[in-house]
């Protein structure tokens, strides 16, 4: 009690004292406890995106007062509306401190813009947005194939809105329609649309599910709270990276999203999207029945038009037997004149044949022979004179080439000074090999004298054999019964081991019959030791 009144006149207070830890804890629980679950209007502000933890903080502002929030990775995932700078929203959450800082802070679960023209101005932001990268420009939307074969549709599988545009489709012209179904209200439904877009885009040709020609987004009426989703700019840049043109039908006439602005055409209602994508298929056949009975009737007339003109010409043209009586005509007195003109023919080459086989007999054969046999025997003429001079030349030629002694004097002389420099050259490497090699040995020599184990015999050590010569280099190697040989420097001892707890036993009672002058143990005979080397086998391991 004394110590304690000490302490307290030390301090000069009786004040409780407290830890920073606990302070901060207890003002955490107190915060906790007295506000709970509670909506906060305000300006977001220092919005820093999700962190790579995934969180997302920033500060909730009026005119007076400011408040730290932050929004978990696992409820930022199921936010309806995204935080965005300068945007007035409505928090939902609970409040809490944080000791790292000693702030307080809101953790918020719920987030929703304050009223509807806070967000008619995020979406007019986010539409300018948008609008700069080019996203909703003209020159960009295709056109809608006039008659498509496979129709998607893009919408909620139970709502009336996928009834009345199958309904629509059945009415105007059966084809066959493929429905994504997707979510068209709630959290997730923007990033669902926009899947179910690109999905469409991504299937192949020989995929379990045919390829759209167009794709409709569809979904009936409603405020714009509930027609946010389709205002995500997921959605947007889905439909405008979309290679299948889309017909975008959210809503009623007088409402729009942003995604009507990105489609390829925005069509007033679902029903309406459905007429704008296909015709109507009795329109069709109505007039391809009209056009095939105007081109009948116009076949009709073309060929009785020219069933006429043919007519017309006709007339005019000559008949056939006038046309082809003078070639007939003609034709006959050709034929006639052909009788007397082949018998004129004949006996004209007949008077030929005879004028020819008159000139004919031996001496038209024997003239020509006799001027080709002179004309052989002149060529056999020509041929010896000019094989005699062609042999003459070839010899002075061989004359002129013929080997003298001087040629090769010289060229021998020539040679035996090239084989002495060459013998001079060989010998001068020969004994500078030799030399090299002579060096090399010696190196060697000495390298294997100072790596001898004979000297390292000599500084006292010793080499332990086996009976079959080999080395014995560790004590597990040895065996009790072999007898070993101890090489030392100057000679080897023949040398034995005890190794086992019996021959321990053996070894001691050895030593004390020794002892003991009664008892006689036998001694072996000694053999004296060699002149060469010392023979006495003694205990390498033994005492």
């Amino acid at each position: 009690m004394d110590g304690e009144a000490a302490k307290s006149g030390e301090t000069g207070s009786n004040i409780t004292e407290f830890s920073v830890s606990e302070i901060s804890g207890q003002l955490k629980r107190l915060v906790e406890d007295t506000f709970g679950r509670v909506r906060v209007r305000g300006e977001i502000a220092g919005y820093r995106g999700p962190h790579s933890s995934g969180h997302m903080y920033f500060v909730l502002k009026d005119e007076r007062a400011r408040i730290e929030a932050v929004v978990w990775r696992g409820v930022a995932a199921r936010l309806k509306y995204r935080p965005e700078e300068g945007m007035e929203v409505i928090a939902t959450g609970k409040l809490s401190t944080y000791p790292g800082t000693s702030k307080y802070q809101i953790i918020i679960d719920q987030l929703e813009p304050a009223g509807a023209g806070a967000l008619m101005a995020l979406l007019e932001e986010r539409k300018k947005k948008l609008g700069a990268e080019g996203l909703f420009a003209p020159e960009r939307k295709q056109l809608i194939p006039f008659l498509p074969k496979v129709v998607g549709v893009v919408t909620s599988p139970t709502g009336s809105v996928i009834r009345d545009i199958l309904h629509r489709l059945t009415d105007r012209f059966p084809l066959h329609v493929v429905v994504w179904p997707v979510r068209v209200q709630g959290e997730t439904s923007g990033n669902e649309v926009a899947a179910a877009i690109r999905g469409f885009n991504h299937l192949g040709p020989e995929g379990p599910f045919p390829v759209p020609d167009v794709i409709i987004v569809a979904r009936g009426g409603g405020s714009i709270e509930d027609l946010w989703g389709f205002n995500d700019e997921a959605i947007v840049r889905a439909a405008a990276e979309s290679a299948i043109p889309t017909i975008s039908a959210v809503g009623h006439e007088t409402d729009w999203t942003l995604i009507d602005l990105a489609a390829d055409l925005r069509a007033p209602t679902p029903t309406a999207a459905a007429e704008m994508a296909v015709p109507i298929k009795a329109d069709l056949e109505a007039g391809i029945a009209d056009l095939a009975a105007r081109l009948k009737s116009g076949l009709r007339r073309k060929l009785d038009a020219a069933t006429t003109e043919l007519r017309s010409a006709s007339r005019g043209l000559p008949s056939a037997d006038s046309l082809f009586a003078l070639k007939r005509q003609h034709l006959d007195q050709i034929s006639g004149n052909l009788d007397h003109g082949l018998v004129f023919s004949v006996q004209g080459k007949r008077f030929e044949l005879q004028q020819v086989a008159g000139k004919l007999g031996p001496s038209l054969l024997t003239q020509p022979i006799e001027r080709r046999r002179q004309t052989l025997e002149f060529a056999g003429n020509q041929l010896g004179r000019n094989m005699r001079r062609r042999l003459e030349t070839a010899w002075s030629r061989l004359a002129e080439y013929r080997l003298r002694p001087s040629s090769l004097a010289a060229a021998i002389e020539l040679a035996n000074g090239r084989l002495d420099h060459l013998g001079k050259t060989m010998r001068t490497a020969h004994r500078i090999r030799m030399e090299t090699a002579a060096s090399r040995l010696e190196q060697a020599s000495r390298l294997l004298v100072s790596y001898s184990h004979q000297r390292t015999l000599e500084r006292g050590f010793a080499l332990v054999r086996k009976p079959d010569g080999g080395l014995v280099s560790r004590a597990a190697q040895s065996h009790p019964a072999d007898v070993y040989d101890l090489q030392f420097a100057d000679g080897s001892v023949k040398v034995s081991r005890v190794a086992n707890e019996g021959d321990d036993k053996k070894a001691s009672s050895a030593a004390s019959a020794a002892s003991d002058p009664k008892q006689k143990t036998p001694q072996p005979p000694r053999k004296k030791p060699s002149a060469g080397a010392a023979t006495a086998q003694t205990d390498l391991f033994g005492d």
